[in-house]
């Protein structure tokens, strides 16, 4: 009859991480560059005298260990390892301006005296630019606009820089009691106060933009109160050979924390999370492994 062929592993098709309560997968990775289930176990020798090799041997711990390298950033990457499920937003047809928030002073953002609200201009959304900016006094009534990346300026009507400041506009914005203040270029209305527009010279504010789009998300990391790092269940698939043969390992109980943002230049952004692997003592194991050979 002779030997079986061996049975082999070749290639990763798929890390898919789920609730322990539920058992409903996070979702799946699959733009994997690798994966990697470590169980480093160490052995005790007992040594004494003059004996250069040990008495006895028993065995030590074994660390359970996973490692993903990955090259996609779903939500659920964010709430398992870095403690915050994201906020995820539908389409949106015409954009997206946030609240105007001061940032230094009082002034700027004042529903009386100063401006009002920002937002999209009616018909003009398409000029709404991807970024966050800053609003600065530059007199009582008067205001400049920066921006903190040119990343999509060439969306819609082009905008441009006017200095290394990243300042936006030539001349500053004049705000009047009640009155629309167009940004053409960038597609914004900036709306006056009710009242006598008196602003203070230097304080700012800000607000972030979302132009015309299919969904997006937002997150906000490392809150005190919102930072839980929640145990997960995970399942590894290796590639499907070209025989049919197939492996699946199932680890109960893992836990991560913490996963690198990197961006280079000309490459695709990877990010490898470590997690720990450990006992389920409800299933009495740490793991199931299956394979099949079709």
């Amino acid at each position: 009859m002779g030997l079986s062929n061996p049975r082999n592993i070749f290639g990763v098709h798929s890390v898919s991480p789920y609730s322990r309560t539920t058992g409903l997968p996070y979702g799946t990775l699959k733009v994997l560059k690798s994966s990697s289930l470590s169980l480093a176990g160490e052995t005790i020798p007992l040594m004494g005298g003059s004996s250069k090799y040990p008495w006895a041997v028993e065995d030590g711990a074994i660390t359970g260990e996973m490692s993903l390298n990955f090259s996609q950033y779903e939500d659920f990457v964010f709430e398992l390892f870095l403690g915050k499920a994201p906020t995820a937003n539908t389409a949106e047809a015409t954009g997206n301006v946030s609240s105007l928030t001061n940032k230094y002073g009082t002034s700027l953002q004042h529903a009386t005296t100063g401006i009002a609200s920002v937002t999209a201009t009616s018909s003009d959304e398409a000029d709404l630019k991807f970024g966050k900016y800053v609003l600065h006094v530059v007199t009582s009534t008067t205001v400049n606009i920066y921006a903190l990346s040119d990343v999509d300026f060439a969306r819609g009507n082009n905008a441009t820089f006017q200095n290394d400041a990243l300042k936006i506009n030539a001349t500053p914005y004049t705000i009047t009691s009640s009155g629309a203040t167009l940004i053409a270029e960038l597609g914004l209305t900036l709306t006056g106060g009710s009242g006598t527009i008196g602003m203070t010279v230097g304080d700012t504010a800000t607000f972030e933009v979302r132009p015309i789009n299919t969904k997006s998300m937002s997150v906000i990391v490392g809150a005190s109160e919102d930072s839980s790092f929640p145990e997960f269940g995970c399942v590894i698939i290796t590639q499907k050979r070209g025989n049919g043969e197939m492996f699946e390992i199932d680890a109960y109980r893992c836990k991560g924390v913490g996963v690198p943002l990197g961006a280079e230049m000309n490459a695709w952004s990877e990010a490898e999370v470590k997690a720990n692997v450990f006992y389920d003592q409800a299933l009495n194991a740490v793991m199931k492994i299956r394979h099949i050979t079709i």
